[in-house]
């Protein structure tokens, strides 16, 4: 193969068409040609693989994805440095790993073709781990780049996100075969006429997320819901204000447009938190008396006694003598025994109505200790030396708010709302609508929290609900059943917005069969390695 010109340039400019492709304010059509540099240099060193090691490939394309993570990622910094060298430096380096084992495979399939199946499943399996292993990871999965363009995923419903990854991968492999093969000696205008093939291919779901997107209609089934946005700066207030003042601020808020009419008031995550040198602690083994919580139901229900309040708190649970100590419990510093720490959502209603989720999609290195069973040990120590290293307590099943046998609520908090499967499940056991509950003050105004807010959308065209989402510090929002964001409210600044959405009962068939596209491809990568393992071995013989 002809040496393609400025080879040397070709990861920069996938990494910046990547970069320059990404929401919020990207331009998604690039992803569509975002792979085609690296292909063109992968099959640059497959054609000269005497004279390159496999492995040469790594090295080659990882700056792309170094710029692609640095660029879209960089404000995790604001949050943790520990975050940030994940997401951009050890990520590229899953990326460029992944990449690695296309080219892998390419270079031992008989028919080196094939070894483009093998990118697409290498691809797709990457991500389907990145939602389901200790450093998980999904933010920068491909089919989340349209997520700032709701008309062009609503076939979601049917694929979920990991269809979007797939068309993709799918285009930028059609679009380097027509290139590639206008650099071996086809006439210019006969690899143009070949263009028809990537664009149909992009051409097709498009058009058919088109219809869906304008002909889509809504079953009415009105929820009234007030979202409420206190503005607490969470690196100088959180953690500091009383939560009493806290709560009265809140209601306060709330007020001023909740009335009678009112079915939901939504405020945002770990609202309410604990005072450890006052001794108001939050345990949910004796969660019936406490003042915060009497501070809502002697407040905000009695001025609003048909409503449901739901609001993020930061709770604890001690184990008796004798129960079964889960790997997340922490233990007590000035006493034997064990709690756990929860990030928890609560449904408060009319007295005794009082219900609970845990926040069971964990931030790494911040909420959850990667492979405990490795790392425990330096947990251990670093709570005797006053740290606070170790995860928190989850729950093992998505289990709806129910206010009746026709309304339920999918309590969906902070980094939850980025993993479709994870919100499809609490669809699956009956919830009509999302809500989401977040604290993205962590990272400034920058990307992140944008970024973030999108994910919404994403999710309501896969499960075809309607979102109402409280953020401390904004972007606070609802979202229709098409992914539209309606009323986004400004960052750092304290609103109240509210709004009607539709309960919705039909189950699409993304929610139905969750991440079909991503163990298809686990499954397919698995026989392809083996195939291309094989062949090795016989070529040995």
């Amino acid at each position: 193969m002809k040496k393609p010109p400025f080879l040397s340039f070709y990861s920069l400019i996938s990494g910046l068409l990547f970069s320059l492709a990404w929401p919020a304010n990207g331009f998604p059509p690039l992803l569509f040609v975002a792979f085609v540099p690296l292909l063109l240099m992968e099959g640059y060193f497959l054609s000269n693989r005497s004279n390159n090691h496999s492995f040469g490939i790594f090295f080659r394309v990882w700056p792309a994805f170094i710029i692609w993570n640095g660029l879209t990622t960089w404000w995790i910094y604001n949050s943790t440095f520990f975050g940030v060298t994940m997401a951009v430096l050890i990520n590229s380096v899953f990326m460029s790993l992944t990449f690695w084992l296309f080219h892998f495979m390419r270079r031992r399939l008989k028919n080196p073709s094939q070894g483009y199946l093998g990118l697409i499943f290498a691809w797709i399996s990457f991500e389907f781990l990145h939602h389901h292993w200790d450093l998980n990871w999904p933010w920068l999965s491909l089919g989340n780049g349209f997520s700032a363009w709701p008309s062009w995923m609503q076939w979601y419903e049917f694929t979920g996100m990991f269809g979007g990854s797939l068309w993709v991968l799918v285009i930028n492999i059609l679009v380097y075969k027509v290139i590639q093969s206008w650099l071996d000696g086809t006439s210019l205008k006969i690899a143009f006429r070949r263009l028809w093939l990537p664009l149909a291919v992009m051409a097709l779901p498009l058009a058919v997320s088109l219809l869906m997107y304008y002909t889509y209609r809504e079953k009415t089934a009105p929820v009234d819901v007030v979202v409420v946005q206190p503005n607490i700066d969470p690196y100088e207030e959180q953690y500091e204000l009383p939560a009493d003042l806290v709560i009265e601020h809140a209601t306060k808020l709330a007020l001023t447009k909740a009335d009678s009419l009112t079915d939901f008031v939504v405020f945002p995550e770990s609202m309410v938190q604990p005072n450890w040198s006052s001794g108001l602690m939050i345990w949910e083994n004796d969660l019936e008396d406490h003042p915060t919580i009497n501070m809502f139901r002697n407040g905000l229900l009695r001025a609003l006694p048909q409503a449901g309040v739901v609001v993020g708190y930061s709770t604890y649970r001690s184990y008796e003598p004798g129960e079964e100590i889960p790997p997340t419990a922490r233990k007590f510093r000035n006493r034997e025994g064990h709690y756990d720490a929860y990030n928890t959502a609560f449904l408060f209603r009319n007295y005794p109505d009082l219900q609970r989720t845990h926040k069971s999609k964990l931030t790494p290195g911040v909420e959850l200790m990667p492979f405990p069973w490795l790392l425990k040990p330096l947990g251990d120590f670093a709570i005797d030396l006053g740290g606070t290293v170790g995860q928190l307590g989850t729950d093992p099943e998505r289990i709806p708010f129910t206010i009746n046998d026709t309304l339920k609520i999918s309590p969906v908090i902070c980094y939850e709302s980025v993993y479709g499967e994870f919100v499809a499940g609490f669809v699956r056991n009956g919830s009509n609508m999302i809500f989401v509950i977040t604290n993205d003050g962590w990272w400034g105004n920058t990307a992140g929290h944008r970024q973030h807010a999108l994910f919404s959308s994403v999710r309501a065209i896969e499960t075809r609900r309607s979102v109402a989402r409280s953020a401390n510090t904004g972007i606070s929002c609802f979202v229709n059943q098409r992914g539209d964001i309606l009323q986004p409210t400004p960052y750092w600044e304290t609103a109240v917005i509210r709004q009607k959405i539709n309960a919705n009962d039909k189950i699409t068939l993304y929610v139905r069969y969750g991440d079909y596209i991503a163990r298809g491809s686990v499954l397919g990568l698995v026989l392809l390695l083996l195939i291309a393992v094989s062949g090795r071995l016989q070529g040995k013989k």
